[in-house]
């Protein structure tokens, strides 16, 4: 995708992201495509007809990005109070927040149900108890742990309690004043087994039909795991949906709770190129060594352990190809970003050309470090073919 650039400043560095139109920017920088945005949004909602869609705020939180998925009746997924009042500038309505993590401080906690926020996430009675102490009748999900094989960035054992112990989480919550919503998952980010929701569906009739008439459940949470196009293909969001449907109507039959879908990367990555520019070429112990100015502390975090791996070109450059590793600037030997995967890249590249890094919407400006190294945090721009809708910067 080719995005026409708009000069911009750098961002302040401690502020989340937000778009910049006016100036001149020095690379990396991250350009974002809101009708890009807008369409993967509308993609999803379509393919989960029914569904309340909620972004996942954490993968990328620029104003901008908020502002347009509020407009045309996004939900948030928020996981701070940071998140909170980043959603609520962007104009969305607290009704509409679910602040979903499970692993808050009380005083975070009473600063999101004092901005109005009243939907929360739990998976141990101490989470409970602190949302009810500082959040009364708020609605409370239960998060279960399941298994997320076939998730290129799968969580492990940090979020969800053991299935059997939801019922009784959810007994709780009722006993000290919370109102029940349901059952909450996680199937892994950049999910590419479209059935891996059977999984936790089933669990949450299970438990469904365990509390019954006594406590009935209006809601069940799937979570994130959508993913998106990086260098290979994946399965079109309608097959997910397709999935997800038949697992609804094994296990629920003909009476579906309302769902949630929690997606942040299928929303933003494919919206966004950061452009680039190559410190170095060299050769080490036989191989071809590239080195950018944006590394693994300036936004490509999720270059760790390989399993996110971005398109790159160079634009200006033609020629042969050839494999080559590749690091960033910094002074840290832990800076490299691809070993084992080894993009292609022109055999003539030299220190200076630019290279563009494809699908890096989600999860770079936001894991970007504020000053490591004394480099400035990944700055952020946006572009828009429909400015009528655009929000101000």
């Amino acid at each position: 995708m080719v995005i026409p650039l708009m000069p911009s400043p750098a961002p302040s560095p401690h502020t989340l992201p937000t778009a910049i139109t006016t100036g001149t920017l020095d690379t990396p920088f991250l350009s974002i495509d809101l009708q890009q945005i807008r369409r993967n949004y509308e993609a999803i909602r379509t393919a989960f007809a029914g569904s309340w869609v909620y972004y996942a705020v954490k993968a990328n939180p620029t104003t901008d990005i908020l502002a347009v998925l509020a407009a045309a009746g996004c939900r948030f997924d928020v996981a701070s109070i940071g998140e909170v009042r980043a959603a609520l500038a962007a104009h969305a309505e607290p009704r509409h927040l679910a602040y979903t993590t499970t692993i808050k401080k009380v005083d975070a906690i009473r600063a999101a149900y004092d901005l109005g926020v009243s939907m929360f996430t739990a998976d141990s009675a101490d989470e409970i108890d602190k949302i009810s102490s500082v959040a009364p009748g708020s609605s409370v999900f239960v998060r279960i742990a399941v298994d997320n094989r076939g998730a290129e960035a799968p969580f492990g054992h940090k979020f969800g309690c053991e299935q059997d112990m939801a019922a009784d989480l959810l007994r709780r919550a009722a006993r000290v004043g919370l109102i029940p919503a349901g059952i909450s998952c996680h199937v892994g980010s950049q999910q590419l087994n479209v059935g891996a929701w059977e999984q936790p569906i089933a669990a949450a009739a299970r438990i469904f039909r365990q509390l019954g008439r006594t406590l009935p459940l209006p809601m069940l949470n799937l979570g994130g795991g959508l993913p998106a196009r990086y260098t290979r293909p994946v399965p079109a969001v309608s097959r997910y949906a397709d999935a997800i449907s038949q697992s609804l109507d094994k296990h629920f039959g003909g009476s579906w709770p309302q769902l949630l879908l929690e997606p942040g990367r299928a929303i933003a990555a494919s919206a966004g190129v950061v452009d680039c520019e190559v410190v170095q070429v060299t050769r080490r112990y036989g191989h071809r060594w590239v080195y950018l100015d944006i590394g693994r502390f300036g936004g490509l975090a999720e270059t760790e352990g390989e399993a996110i791996r971005y398109p790159m070109h160079a634009p200006n450059v033609g020629g042969p190809l050839g494999p080559v590793i590749v690091a960033g600037p910094t002074a840290d030997g832990d800076d490299v970003l691809y070993q084992r995967y080894r993009p292609e890249l022109p055999l003539a590249l030299r220190a200076g050309d630019k290279i563009r890094i494809g699908c890096t919407g989600a999860y770079t400006a936001s894991y970007a470090s504020v000053n490591f190294n004394g480099i400035d945090p990944l700055a952020v721009r946006v572009v828009d073919s429909d400015p009528v809708e655009r929000s101000a910067s």
